[in-house]
């Protein structure tokens, strides 16, 4: 049996939470959007870098983040 591989989605620059758009257990699409984050009066959405099922959300709305931080883990 081969084991899932994991896929982590981390924030591409520092700056805050505007809208989550998926909860654990939901089954995602490649190119999906996942997240919205604020950075410099910008709204920059994060898509799903592969198809999958999020296992993770790490991040709520207005959450201040990190550039590099984990925000959501597929499976």
């Amino acid at each position: 049996m081969m084991e899932e591989e994991m896929s982590t989605v981390s924030a591409p620059m520092s700056g805050t939470i505007v809208k989550v758009l998926v909860s654990v257990g939901d089954s995602v699409d490649e190119d999906q959007k996942l997240i919205v984050i604020d950075a410099m009066k910008m709204d920059t959405p994060i898509y799903a870098p592969c198809k999958g099922i999020i296992k993770e959300v790490s991040v709520k709305e207005n959450d201040k983040v990190e550039a590099d931080q984990v925000l959501v883990v597929l499976e």
